[in-house]
């Protein structure tokens, strides 16, 4: 009722919403690659929404190719009329996604010339994405726990960036340097939350 109401007068409507995907097997590694790429971009525009959003419908179109890794899924969101009280909880989650075990990159550190390359492959991988939109998506608004929602849901993402809809992002994932590695155990202790597909 509150909504009809809030439409009637012209009101935005503001959307948060967050997914947790977790792909696992021993051919995962690579979406590593794409997840660096995206955040160093990210970090080189200083946060700028185009580049998020293009990086995010790289990130989106990369998910769905490795489709058969899916493993488990979550998703989360509320719905805001007040753009501040939107902004206060995509930082609530983007903090609570930055807290969870590995998922701050550190491209600061470098590596030495003379250590030996030793490093061992992750079978486990977790992608945080976490926007805020204006408008109805159905395709979001609703249980992403099977593949095919997840599938439609990860378009939809790829799609609000198109239609010029988001209005912030941001993606987290874990393990995030490489030679990290994220075990069963710290799955099950930091991301709790996760339904098998």
């Amino acid at each position: 009722m509150r909504d009809t109401f809030n439409r009637m007068i012209g009101r935005t409507r503001y959307v948060v919403f967050r997914l947790f995907l977790h792909l696992s097997g021993s051919e995962v590694a690579p979406i590593l690659g794409t997840l660096n790429r995206a955040a160093r971009e990210a970090i080189d525009s200083d946060g700028e929404l185009e580049v998020l959003g293009e990086g995010l419908v790289e990130i989106g179109e990369t998910l769905l190719r490795f489709d058969e890794y899916w493993f488990s899924a979550a998703n989360e969101g509320d719905v805001f009329w007040d753009e501040g009280e939107a902004g206060d909880y995509v930082n609530e989650l983007f903090n609570d996604s930055a807290e969870r075990y590995g998922a701050e990159p550190d491209f600061s550190s470098a590596s030495r010339g003379d250590e030996p390359l030793s490093i061992p492959v992750t079978r486990n991988v977790i992608v945080m994405i976490t926007v805020a939109y204006n408008g109805e998506v159905p395709e979001l608004e609703t249980d992403l726990s099977n593949v095919q929602a997840l599938k439609e849901g990860l378009k939809a993402l790829i799609n609000l960036h198109y239609k010029h809809k988001l209005r912030a992002i941001q993606v987290h994932y874990s393990p995030a340097q490489l030679g990290d590695e994220l075990t069963n155990d710290q799955l099950l202790q930091y991301y709790p939350e996760l339904i098998p597909l």
